[in-house]
């Protein structure tokens, strides 16, 4: 009897806890403190805005703009169970601080670090501090301007010709409905291997997908699916028990992992016989790493993949938005054409360095890329921890530990940022009274990110998109296949998650 109402008794005490606790954190995570002077999203009792979060996994930058429009506020925080607290800004001034004014005082934090950490290692993106500092000065040695000349312009022509020859004149032949996107990934990911490792890996002649093509996506959906998840380890478990004939992040990570390290042994053999290589691998490899000794196959495997990771995937969706949005734009792409026409002839479009120089001066080409990326940005969500209090410019409070989030994507849409006219697609923003490029602060358009961790590829990447829009526009007529549903998918970057059918015809 007297054990029956002692478990009455615990059990009515464990209810009356739970009830006293939803009532105190009755609209955010357990044991949050309610945060004063931030625009507050609310959330169940207890758990806060996980439910909100989980709802939204599949488009999270929607979420993000929606919180905006629903307050009018730039900064606005979420309390999740299980997560850091966490604080959107999409506030240039705000963006531009974190990266550039405080830059000491935001770091990758560890939530960040643990969620990288298996798929970019100690590579650029996941570093901090000295670590970061090394690669950082090895890397702006070999993304100077010669290198670009001499190396990278060579390395996308000679891909787009392929492109050309064996893609798309045949689309124009059969008059069969090609995927754009899946081009573009497998364009961009012969042109990165290729400059990083130096192998030839021939993806645009590979019918279906390339394993590790396959991989590599796979990996990058998983690593971002943690961020959003703040108990991942049970789920990716719980996956693995439920599904044991589909692959996991463990099997993708070994098909990445043996192509990196078996291309480096083979350039290792390579250099030892008196063979000289040009590409990223070969060059960190007479590199040495932070603490003067020679870089070992993990370290050259995490620089190399972060900078392929960075080109590849970026510039393959910044190409297919570019292309949808000059698909539904028509005026946009007759404007541009007609400056191509221009500054463009066979002869320029055979020799690289006449190429490099007539991009250069291309306004109206920059300005519809950088339009693009204002509407996608190749990395839509970015996230930094604070190492000591602070307050942000706009007088929001941040506490060491917090993380601070910014959405480029949500950014671009916003018309406190950008004006009444925001959400539509008008290169000529970019174009100032004389005619020339109009440069935005950093923070307003974060593209390429900002202050000491700015894109040291940013150049590489502009490069390469407008030598293929360039070829592209000049040589043929794309259009949209009707009834898709072109939208993008939630991983680091921003691809489209149906892909991209056009129908093609020579101009």
């Amino acid at each position: 009897m007297s054990s029956a109402i002692t478990a009455g008794t615990i059990g009515k005490a464990a209810l009356a806890t739970v009830v006293g606790l939803a009532a105190y954190y009755n609209d955010r995570a357990i044991f949050d403190e309610n945060r004063k002077g931030i625009t507050y999203q609310p959330g169940l009792p207890l758990v806060g805005n996980l439910p909100l979060l989980i709802q939204y996994k599949d488009q999270i930058h929607e979420l993000f703009l929606e919180a905006y429009h629903r307050y009018e506020a730039l900064t606005i925080t979420f309390s999740v169970l299980g997560v850091p607290r966490q604080i959107l800004t999409l506030d240039p001034q705000n963006v531009e601080y974190v990266l550039k004014n405080n830059f000491e005082n935001y770091i990758k934090g560890p939530e960040f670090h643990g969620a990288m950490n298996d798929l970019f290692g100690n590579g650029i993106f996941n570093a901090n501090g000295d670590e970061w500092k090394y690669q950082r000065k090895t890397a702006s040695h070999i993304f100077n301007v010669k290198n670009f000349r001499d190396q990278f312009t060579d390395v996308f022509v000679e891909e787009i010709h392929y492109m050309i020859d064996n893609i798309w004149d045949k689309a124009v032949e059969t008059q069969t409905p090609v995927d754009f996107h899946e081009i573009m990934f497998k364009f961009t990911l012969d042109s990165f291997i290729l400059l990083g490792f130096g192998v030839h890996l021939n993806a645009l002649g590979t019918k279906g997908s390339v394993p590790f093509a396959e991989s590599f996506d796979e990996a990058q959906r998983t690593t971002f699916q943690r961020f959003i998840t703040p108990i991942w380890p049970v789920t990716e478990f719980l996956s693995r028990l439920a599904q044991p004939f589909k692959t996991g992040m463990n099997g993708h990570l070994k098909v990445v992992d043996d192509f990196a390290r078996q291309v480096t042994e083979q350039r290792r053999e390579q250099l030892k016989n008196g063979e000289v290589h040009k590409d990223l691998l070969s060059r960190f490899m007479n590199a040495s790493n932070a603490n003067g000794e020679p870089l070992n196959n993990d370290e050259l495997r995490d620089i190399v993949l972060n900078f392929v990771i960075a080109g590849r995937d970026t510039t393959a969706q910044a190409l297919s938005w570019t292309f949808y949005m000059l698909m539904s734009h028509p005026r946009v792409e007759a404007k541009l054409l007609e400056e191509i026409n221009a500054n463009v002839t066979e002869d320029i479009m055979a020799d690289s360095g006449s190429l490099f120089e007539a991009i250069k001066d291309m306004k109206y080409a920059h300005a519809v890329f950088y339009e693009v990326l204002r509407h996608y940005p190749s990395v839509p969500l970015n996230q930094k921890f604070a190492l000591q209090d602070d307050v942000l410019p706009d007088g929001t409070p941040i506490r060491k530990g917090d993380y601070v989030l910014w959405c480029p994507y949500a950014q671009g849409r916003v018309e406190k940022i950008w004006g009444p006219d925001a959400k539509q697609f008008k290169p000529e923003r970019w174009i100032n009274e004389n005619g020339d490029l109009k440069r935005e602060s950093q923070g307003k358009w974060p593209a390429f990110h900002g202050g000491p961790r700015t894109c040291l590829g940013q150049h590489l990447a502009t490069l390469e998109a407008l030598v293929a829009i360039i070829f592209l526009v000049r040589k043929y007529k794309f259009t949209l296949v009707p009834g898709q549903d072109i939208t993008y998918q939630v991983s680091l970057t921003l691809p489209m998650k149906n892909g991209m059918k056009v129908m093609v015809e020579k101009r």
